[in-house]
């Protein structure tokens, strides 16, 4: 079998740059919150594949559902002949969206293309074609996608230009001194200067950012904006693509502010790591593009329908939700204790299971230590931990524990954790780096 750093040279020769890999380890398997690379070597996963993975690497339950799918067909295309698994899916996933109001859905393959068509749907159904998201968004890498994500590098930097028509508004950010009345008062400003409210089709705001950092839109502005969207008539998208099914402590991150969205993206964990994404919206609104404008080859996959059903059923079976309350609790309290200890450590924060921590310089918000994350993330895999970061300044180490990791496991991952930034701050090796 080949060494990860045979696999990497092989990789570097055959594949684009342009798609990097984070860390040079090549899985072989994987259970739970734990893999193997092809070297032996055992890891904790503390990054999930990305927030795909709330149910553990090869839950038994999707396991079982796949395989049972594969006995049956893989593929037909749903546009062409459908099946059932697709529409018992929609029926649960309208059932558990937030608010009352009927809904309906549509499925597609990947959370880039959910955000596109529920942009596509916002426009035949306003009539409009404007839309606004927020600073140190991340919607996706396909071209209107990339306009609708507000960080440049690595993600806009040499694919323009962009969709016209998008605008970018201040998200709120106690940490860095933006809030909620900033963030208004910079939509105000786009209303004024650059698009008036009678052309803007939708706003999409993440109720967490992901990619962004890790922060948490306060209630009272996800509330306002619900508010402004209904004062001019512009559809409320909720990208729910890594916050959703239990990450925050409740099945979708806009149940904790009471708002229901006129539409929702989701994807990632949807389907416990098989490709599925799609949008969850009122009924009138879903209905707005006619016959043959939304779909795709792969839309509404069998084998991640059934997947999808079994995520479901291992969610409320198991009560991932209230167990993301208990492991975002155990994980904050172990970082602000760190925190207590190591000035780099500037703020920790977290809804559920959805944690961060943000390393600075000398404990000041405004120093960004980007070169301390780095290390860490590369340091923490050496010592047997996966750890993802993320954040305008690259300085933020994000937590996404599979919601079915034991309190040990959880526990032995924070502990490699706190070994490996102890050897980095370190004197001697603070005088190494500098």
């Amino acid at each position: 079998m080949s060494t990860n750093q045979q696999l990497h040279q092989r990789r570097e020769q055959a594949m684009a740059r342009g798609m990097p890999s984070q860390l040079p380890v090549y899985v072989d398997r994987a259970a739970n919150a734990e893999l193997w690379d092809v070297e032996g070597r055992r890891y904790i996963d503390f990054g999930t594949g990305i927030a795909v993975l709330n149910t553990g690497h090869l839950h038994p339950g999707v396991q079982a559902a796949v395989r049972a799918q594969l006995d049956r067909f893989s593929h037909t295309c749903f546009m062409v002949t459908p099946y059932a698994e697709a529409v018992a899916l929609a029926e649960k996933l309208n059932a558990l969206a937030p608010g009352r109001t009927p809904k309906k859905t549509l499925f597609v393959t990947t959370g880039a293309e959910a955000v596109e068509n529920a942009v596509k749907i916002a426009r035949v159904h306003t009539g409009r074609t404007g839309v606004i998201s927020f600073g140190g968004a991340f919607h996706g890498r396909t071209l209107l996608a990339m306009g609708l994500t507000g960080k440049t590098a690595p993600y806009k930097a040499g694919f323009g230009p962009f969709p016209a028509e998008i605008h970018h508004a201040p998200f709120p950010i106690a940490y860095h001194g933006v809030s909620v009345a900033d963030s208004l008062a910079g939509l105000e400003r786009l209303f004024a200067e650059d698009i008036e409210p009678a052309r803007v089709a939708a706003i999409i705001v993440e109720p967490v950012q992901g990619e962004g950092g890790f922060y948490i839109a306060p209630p009272e502005f996800l509330q306002a904006l619900r508010r402004l969207c209904d004062q001019h008539g512009i559809v409320m998208v909720a990208d729910e693509i890594q916050t959703g099914f239990g990450r925050t402590g409740k099945m979708f991150a806009m149940e904790h502010s009471g708002v229901e969205p006129d539409l929702m993206t989701v994807a990632k964990s949807l389907a416990g790591g098989f490709p599925l994404a799609g949008v969850i919206g009122k009924a009138a609104i879903m209905d707005a593009p006619p016959p043959g404008g939304l779909g795709g080859t792969y839309a509404a996959s069998p084998i991640g329908c059934a997947a999808g059903l079994a995520v479901l059923e291992a969610m409320e079976k198991e009560q991932l939700p209230a167990r993301a309350n208990h492991i975002g609790r155990l994980v904050t309290t172990r970082l602000r204790a760190l925190g207590a200890s190591h000035d780099c450590i500037g703020d920790v924060r977290g809804l559920g299971a959805m944690v961060a921590m943000e390393l600075v310089k000398e404990g000041k918000a405004g120093q960004p230590d980007a070169g301390l994350t780095a290390e860490l993330v590369q340091a923490a895999a050496r010592n047997g931990l996966i750890l993802l970061s993320c954040g305008k300044h690259k300085n933020v180490v994000r937590f996404l524990v599979a919601l079915t990791a034991s309190d040990a496991i959880v526990n032995e991952g924070l502990d490699i954790l706190e070994r490996t930034l102890a050897a980095l701050r370190a004197p001697a090796a603070r005088q190494r780096q500098a």
